[in-house]
C-alpha cells in the first residue's frame, strides 16, 4: 500500500477500505470565538484582523482578534474570506463542481460555521443540489443552531474540541481565552452543542488535534466524558509533525488499542485508523499519507517530507468580499487559487480526475 509510521506493526489480516474522495470543503465564513494556536483557518488571512489591505500589501498574520492562521507568512494568500450566501452564485458553484469532479458531499467549515445567521439556508440549498452535508463546528453557537440545520437536512457534526476543561481549552488558545469565566463558557456552549446534536439524531462525531505527549490527558479525559455516545477521532497536528505522530502512538499504547480496520480515500491525503478499545468504545486516529498532484506539486518548493505538512487533501471552495469564488487545491499554496470557471475548464481540474483515478487504481491493486 504506502508506507506511514500510523501503519508498521499492523497486522496483515486487518481489513482495508478503499473509497474515492467526492467531498468538497467549503468556508462559508471567517469568523470564529476560539483563538487556537494550531489553526491554519483553511488557510486565509484572518477577516477581522485584515479589513483594509492594499492589493500589493501583506497580510497580518496574528493581530487583535489573536486568532493565527499558521502558513499565511508563505502560502501566498491573496484575499480574505467573506461570508458565503445562499443565492444563485454559490448554487452555481456547486453545481459546476459537482459536474466537474463528481461530488456528493459538502463540509461547510470556517471560522466557525454556526456563527454564519444563514447556515439553515446554506444546508438546504447544497442539499437540494443533492449534496450529503456536513459541518465542522466549535460548539459555540450550536445548541441556538442546529435545531434550523436539522430541519433543513444536515446530515453530520464534527466537534472540534480542544478539551473538558476551562484549563484545557486554555492550554491551545491565545491569552485571550486563558481567562477562565470566558474558557467556562465555552465549555458549557460545546457540551449544550454535543447534547443539542445527539437529541436530533444527527450524525455527531468528536475531532480532537493531538500536538504533543502533554495532551494525551486530554483525550483519556474526554473519552471518559463522552465515550461510547460519541464517536471520538484523534487527528494528527499539521504543524507539530512528528511529535505529534507519537504522542498519538503514546496515546494507543496506554488505551491498549488493537487496530480494526484501516480506511483510505483514493484522491485524498487522509487516512483513518480504527482502533478498538473494548467491547463498546471504539477509537479513529486521522492521518497524512503523502500523495502529490505530479504535475501541479512537481516543482513546489514545499515538495518534500519536512515543508509539505498536507499533501494534495482535496478541493476547497473560497467566497472573497467581491461575490468571486475561488476554488483553493493546497493550504500551503493558496497562490494556486484559481475562479471557479477557470479552474473547472482548466488543466488543474483534469489533473485532480487523473489522480483520484490512478490512486484508486494502486490502492485496490
Amino acid at each position: 500500500m504506502f508506507d506511514h509510521q500510523a501503519l508498521r506493526g499492523i497486522s496483515s489480516q486487518v481489513p482495508v477500505y478503499v473509497s474515492q474522495d467526492r467531498t468538497l470543503r467549503v468556508k462559508v465564513i471567517d469568523a470564529c470565538g476560539m483563538t487556537c494556536t494550531f489553526c491554519h483557518n483553511e488557510g486565509t488571512p484572518v477577516s477581522a484582523d485584515n479589513p483594509n489591505r492594499a492589493p500589493d500589501g501583506q497580510f497580518i498574520m496574528t493581530g487583535p482578534s489573536g486568532r493565527t492562521s499558521i502558513y499565511l507568512s508563505t502560502n501566498g494568500a491573496r484575499f480574505v474570506c467573506a461570508p458565503v450566501r445562499p443565492d444563485e452564485s454559490f448554487r452555481a458553484a456547486l453545481t459546476q463542481l459537482q459536474e466537474a469532479l463528481d461530488f456528493n458531499e459538502v463540509h461547510f467549515t470556517g471560522g466557525e460555521p454556526t456563527l454564519h445567521p444563514s447556515l439553515p439556508q446554506l444546508v438546504a440549498l447544497a442539499k437540494e443540489e443533492g449534496y450529503e452535508v456536513s459541518v465542522t463546528s466549535n460548539g459555540e453557537n450550536g445548541k441556538k443552531m442546529l435545531p434550523g440545520c436539522a430541519k433543513a437536512g444536515l446530515d453530520h457534526v464534527n466537534f472540534s474540541i480542544f478539551g473538558t476543561t476551562a484549563d484545557e481549552l486554555a492550554q491551545v488558545q491565545n491569552k485571550r481565552l486563558s481567562k477562565r469565566p470566558l474558557a467556562e463558557r465555552k465549555i458549557k456552549a460545546l457540551d449544550a452543542s454535543i447534547h443539542q446534536a445527539m437529541m436530533l439524531g444527527l450524525g455527531t462525531r468528536a475531532n480532537i488535534v493531538l500536538p504533543n505527549k502533554d495532551h494525551v490527558p486530554r483525550v483519556h479525559r474526554l473519552l471518559t466524558k463522552y465515550a461510547p455516545q460519541l464517536s471520538v477521532r484523534v487527528l494528527s497536528s499539521l504543524e507539530d509533525g512528528d511529535d505529534s505522530l507519537n504522542a498519538i502512538e503514546l496515546l494507543l499504547q496506554q488505551l491498549g488499542a488493537e487496530p480494526e480496520e484501516v480506511h483510505v480515500i483514493a484522491g485524498t491525503s487522509g487516512f483513518r485508523v480504527s482502533y478498538r478499545l473494548s467491547e463498546e468504545r471504539r477509537l479513529m486516529v486521522k492521518h497524512i499519507r503523502s500523495l502529490r498532484l505530479p504535475r501541479t506539486c512537481a516543482s513546489c518548493r514545499f515538495n518534500n517530507s519536512q515543508d509539505c505538512q498536507e499533501g494534495y487533501y482535496g478541493v476547497r471552495l473560497y467566497r472573497d468580499p467581491k461575490g468571486i469564488f475561488h476554488v483553493g487545491v493546497c493550504i500551503q499554496r493558496m497562490d494556486l487559487c484559481l475562479p471557479v470557471d477557470e479552474f473547472v475548464n482548466g488543466p488543474l481540474c483534469d489533473e485532480i480526475r487523473e489522480v483520484r483515478e490512478r490512486d484508486r487504481r494502486d490502492l485496490a491493486a
